[in-house]
């Protein structure tokens, strides 16, 4: 099968690069090229790709918007391309719908590769984009306090605590050895999780364990490896040096 993407930026020589790589790859074609958000919109519109990568920073219509959009209209998944880590849009652009996320200088690798990813359902986010993430939440101010876990109550014991680690940065394997259970019976428990709370994938799980309090950043994961507030698991691949870091799910599923 071949993945059908779409490559919006508003600079030239960022967004012909990115498709002239994508392009290269036997899997892969870049369908169509959009210097803003409203010409990335038709073109998904019209064209039906599986994947669209866009800039967060575009004229008009910007990434978030047209990320919003796209989700909507549905059929197609979304990635957001930032030029820096501490971009302030991280987290209302992962509200609006966004599978993942990738920095602009992304290896080209990684750039194929998360492509590849985000096609089969799954969401990944660079390392620092996720530190990021949970940087946002934490300065969020709270009107009203939160009691741990509230809004949680039509998940089992069991599946709260797949959530919890979940959201600590464990992948399915790591799970299902701290509850004592086959990588089976944990993507049964996350499947269960994402449909109970109408959540999309595991990033949005990951965010919910942060509003309803179930973790919080800087909370000790109680595992002596991997902090709280590494919210994204990593998926072992042929070397450990890769930059980006993705979580096993996919949506609507159990991963």
């Amino acid at each position: 099968m071949t993945i059908r993407v779409v490559v919006a930026d508003d600079q030239e020589l960022v967004r012909s690069g990115f498709a002239m790589i994508l392009d290269a790859q036997p899997d892969i074609e870049v369908v169509a090229e959009a210097g803003d958000g409203a010409a990335a919109v038709e073109a998904v519109r019209r064209l039906r790709p599986e994947v669209a990568l866009l800039d967060i920073r575009m004229p008009g219509t910007d990434g978030i918007e047209a990320c919003r959009a796209i989700t909507r209209a549905g059929g197609c998944r979304t990635v957001m391309l930032t030029t820096f880590d501490s971009d302030a849009y991280v987290y209302e652009a992962l509200h609006a719908g966004a599978s993942g996320f990738l920095l602009k200088d992304v290896r080209r690798d990684d750039l194929v590769h998360a492509v590849r990813v985000v096609a089969a359902g799954d969401s990944l986010l660079a390392p620092s984009v996720a530190r990021r993430l949970v940087e946002e939440y934490v300065r969020r101010p709270r009107p009203v306090a939160v009691t741990p876990g509230a809004g949680l109550g039509v998940l089992t014991a069991r599946e709260r605590e797949t959530l919890l680690h979940l959201a600590r940065g464990l992948s399915n394997a790591e799970i299902a050895a701290a509850l004592t259970v086959s990588e089976h019976t944990v993507k049964t428990h996350v499947g269960h999780v994402l449909a109970k709370l109408g959540l999309r994938d595991r990033i949005q799980a990951v965010i919910r364990a942060y509003e309803t309090g179930l973790v919080t950043a800087g909370r000790p994961s109680g595992g002596g490896e991997r902090a709280a507030d590494s919210p994204v698991p990593a998926r072992d691949r042929a070397a450990e040096d890769h930059s980006l870091r993705r979580s096993a799910g996919t949506p609507g599923s159990a991963g």
